[in-house]
């Protein structure tokens, strides 16, 4: 059996479109603070999440990988307040948190829109996909701002 010697990590070329080096990643991060009070299993998907948007100085897709990612989070959240969620999929637990008054209407769309996104990735339906860590940051900071109200609005 052979080994394959992975090289070190260097940027990604297309890093340097967003920051000078990888300390400025950080900058980047520095406001997704896991917040405190959520289950565990969405904080540290949420912690994953913000990981793979520093490490996407190194590997660019990261990030896209990130927003997939803070999505989960959501999803466990939403299982947890809407009663009888089950193993509803995504779009009928949105559709309901939005009608329950779980989530507002705005947060629905863009639950909603993220849930196509991802979608079309798992299922092969869209092969690549590059979402630069400027577009992908907001996009997980949303996610972590609605696991947030989520866990801290009364049940």
């Amino acid at each position: 059996m052979t080994t394959q010697r992975l090289p070190f990590p260097i940027p990604d070329e297309r890093a340097h479109l967003f920051v000078d080096s990888y300390a400025d990643m950080h900058g980047l991060v520095e406001d997704l603070v896991v917040p405190a009070g959520i289950p565990e299993a969405a904080a540290t998907v949420l912690a994953t999440a913000r990981e793979l948007l520093r490490q996407s100085y190194y590997c660019y897709e990261f990030s896209t990988v990130a927003v997939m990612h803070s999505l989960i989070a959501v999803e466990i959240v939403l299982r947890d307040r809407i009663p009888d969620a089950g193993k509803k999929p995504l779009h009928q637990l949105i559709k309901q948190g939005a009608s329950d008054g779980i989530l507002t209407a705005r947060q629905a769309e863009y639950l909603d829109d993220g849930r196509k996104i991802r979608n079309g990735m798992a299922h092969g339906q869209t092969t690549h996909a590059v979402m630069p860590p400027a577009m992908a940051v907001p996009m997980v900071t949303t996610s972590f701002a609605i696991v947030s109200e989520l866990c801290t609005a009364p049940t």
